[in-house]
């Protein structure tokens, strides 16, 4: 975060907004995302005079903390948009197509981390991470459409192969994308517990987000009832790695398989190279920011490691068969990437609006 964004010391008073102090919304605050959005807001010292919490009509009244302050869930309603600078929807994506039109009319910038506004028109697929990578210049707006956060597993992905490709020409890459429970909510974290409770309890499983069975499983395709289905999910990963990573990445094969997992991706990616694959060139490639390389055991990639941090984990091991391709196995914590995708993508919004909410 540059150093003209970090909170001055002191109390927040309502005439610092005109120093780059802004006011925010987060709707689906008691969600998972909402909940790992509040903590970076408040880890990376966003310049905020006041958080909304907003949420439907099951958690209204819930108490969240907002860096050393405890409020309330309030109600999603028209008014509570009024002088808000930037709205995260980090809910479903039936309460971001229902509300984020309010927002934006109320002259909220808007950071959607549910992909509903994926398609529409202005919107904007962003990872800021990717745009450091490719060195995309900042251009200005004043009345910016909404950022799309890039689903964190394209993010991902777009980083490692963005800085493979620095080692040398990608052939082809090959990318198994484990999917945690996480993914769909506290309602799949949920689905998923109870199904391991029931099996060990010989008790009928229950099916409500994946129409299958998930615990001590692994499935490449939900029940026909689940939404949205893991060929939506696929699909979307792609969609967003094109638009963040550009048309000179190399496009990757991709299989997501909902792991019983709780939270975390984990990732086997196989990458052919245009010739004899050097692991020490490629591990100088993948080096620098947001990627931590490891090689004990201790250490290495896995979803529990990865908890709770912003860097991807990774390891790298050539493939016995092939002299030009090598393994990558990564993890990375899918909540902590999709909220710091978020915040960034709001940091740098801010920098185009320093003097707060745009009339």
């Amino acid at each position: 975060m540059s150093s003209n964004l970090k909170v001055a010391p002191g109390s927040h008073t309502e005439p610092v907004r005109g120093g780059n102090f802004y006011r925010l919304a987060i709707v689906g605050a008691a969600s998972l995302k909402g909940k790992e959005v509040a903590e970076v807001l408040n880890d990376r010292n966003f310049p905020s005079i006041d958080v909304k919490l907003l949420d439907d009509d099951e958690s209204l009244g819930k108490l969240e903390s907002v860096g050393d302050e405890v409020t309330f869930i309030q109600n999603v309603r028209t008014e509570q948009f009024q002088n808000i600078d930037f709205t995260f929807f980090a809910s479903d994506a039936e309460s971001t197509r229902k509300n984020w039109k309010t927002a934006s009319n109320a002259g909220s910038a808007i950071i959607d981390l549910s992909s509903a506004l994926e398609d529409v028109p202005n919107a904007v697929v962003r990872s800021p991470w990717i745009e450091r990578q490719l060195g995309q210049p900042l251009i200005p707006e004043l009345q910016p459409g909404p950022a799309v956060v890039a689903h964190p597993a394209a993010v991902v992905l777009a980083l490692l192969l963005l800085r493979v490709q620095k080692a040398g020409s990608v052939r082809r890459a090959v990318a198994t994308v484990f999917e945690p429970a996480s993914e769909h909510g506290q309602k799949g974290m949920d689905e998923l517990h109870e199904q391991t409770v029931n099996l060990l309890s010989f008790q009928p499983l229950p099916k409500n987000v994946f129409d299958t069975q998930v615990a001590f499983n692994m499935v490449e395709r939900y029940g026909e009832h689940s939404a949205p289905s893991m060929a939506t999910l696929e699909s979307r990963v792609l969609k967003h790695y094109q638009r963040i990573a550009g048309k000179d990445a190399p496009l990757p094969s991709v299989l997501l398989v909902q792991a019983p997992i709780f939270h975390g991706h984990a990732f086997a990616v196989h990458i052919e190279l245009g010739q004899t694959a050097d692991v020490e060139s490629i591990s100088q490639a993948l080096t620098g920011e947001h990627v931590k390389l490891t090689s004990g055991a201790e250490d290495a990639p896995s979803n529990v490691n990865a908890a709770g941090q912003a860097d991807i984990q990774v390891s790298i091991a050539p493939d016995a068969s092939q002299p030009n391709s090598v393994w990558l196995w990564a993890a990375s914590d899918n909540l902590r990437i999709a909220a710091t995708t978020a915040v960034e993508c709001a940091e740098t919004m801010a920098a185009t609006r320093p003097r707060g909410k745009i009339q």
